[in-house]
């Protein structure tokens, strides 16, 4: 059975309107008793409730195949397509973030994503060394699961994009284990999405940075993206948590090349 789009009719948009007004609405009664929360694990569990109550109002729904491994310090790593991925991750295993330092300046977004335990990297090749030492303190001083999307930026959804082998200089030689998951989009009915629908209607992504795969004819914001889902509908993710590789002996390149093949393998199979 072929999935139709809605239409942007009057009506979806109305309802799509409706929705945002009550997406902010829960954002601003929450902003207070997240600013009251202690920093720890306190409030990053309350991240996973305030995340529900915001993708419950937008209509994406989540649903996880397997479990994270009991080791602590553990790395989640995973493929990015969307700004959804910060709700799907705290839902789905209730941890907290790395995140690009970029996103820390974002009006409100930066500010709560700080308090519920996300730490921020700056990516550039000049602060890699700084960046580096951030995660390694972080990670070990937690007690919850850490993801990280290593490809750098989101995609079209078309592909998995390399991941960047900077982000693996720790695992070299260390104690933390790294367990990949691959997430994948569809209809809500379980339907896979095709490449050109996920890339004009679900994805969040630049032009620009896409090395192959369809584009979208027109980019838009954050909260922008927000409400375009909204009038469609929502749709659902699916994730699938796949075993810890072994990385002993391995070099931070040979860790992010064979974690990317695992990520890219599996997010092919599952789209077909």
């Amino acid at each position: 059975m072929m999935v139709k789009l809605r239409k942007h009719n009057i009506f979806n948009v109305s309802l799509a309107a409706i929705k945002m007004a009550v997406f902010w609405i829960l954002i601003i009664l929450q902003i207070p008793i997240i600013f009251l929360l202690p920093k720890g694990k306190l409030s990053v569990g309350y991240m996973s409730f305030f995340m529900r109550l915001l993708m419950l109002v937008t209509g994406v729904r989540i649903k996880v195949h397997g479990k994270l491994s009991k080791k602590r310090p553990l790395l989640v790593v995973s493929n990015h397509i969307s700004v959804f991925e910060l709700a799907a991750f705290s839902i789905a295993f209730g941890g907290s973030f790395f995140g690009k330092k970029e996103v820390e300046k974002f009006p409100i977004v930066g500010q709560i994503a700080k308090k519920f335990g996300v730490k921020f990297l700056d990516r550039r090749p000049t602060h890699a060394i700084d960046a580096m030492e951030v995660f390694k303190k972080e990670i070990k001083k937690v007690n919850y699961p850490m993801s990280i999307f290593p490809e750098g930026t989101t995609t079209n959804g078309a592909y998995v994009k390399p991941f960047k082998s900077t982000l693996f200089s720790f695992i070299e030689n260390s104690d933390i284990t790294v367990q990949p998951v691959v997430m994948v989009y569809k209809y809500q009915n379980g339907e896979n999405i095709d490449d050109l629908t996920l890339a004009e209607h679900f994805a969040y992504f630049d032009n620009k940075k896409q090395d192959m795969g369809p584009m979208c004819s027109r980019e838009r914001s954050a909260f922008g993206q927000v409400f375009h889902v909204m009038m469609l509908g929502g749709f659902k993710i699916e994730m699938t948590v796949l075993p810890p590789p072994q990385c002993a002996g391995m070099s931070r390149k040979e860790i992010a090349a064979m974690l990317q093949k695992i990520v890219s393998d599996k997010y092919k199979e599952f789209r077909k």
